[in-house]
């Protein structure tokens, strides 16, 4: 998956897969993570918050299945 760095304290780039609904969030310290069923509305609300990392602790941490890929 092709991801896009964003810029952010915690987290390095981010990418998204429509046809899956897969998000892949790539973190600072280099671990890479998955999250599974999110829309793509959810995703271009994630990509223009002012913190990345908050929303992505408010929104998608709690609330969506995940793997850590990377």
């Amino acid at each position: 998956m092709n991801r896009e760095y964003v810029s952010s304290t915690n987290i390095a780039s981010v990418g998204y897969d429509e046809p899956t609904q897969t998000l892949e969030v790539e973190f600072t310290n280099g671990s890479v993570y998955q999250y599974y069923n999110v829309d793509a509305g959810l995703y271009e609300r994630f990509k223009e918050a002012p913190s990345k990392g908050q929303f992505l602790n408010t929104y998608i941490r709690s609330g969506y299945p995940f793997s850590r890929v990377g």
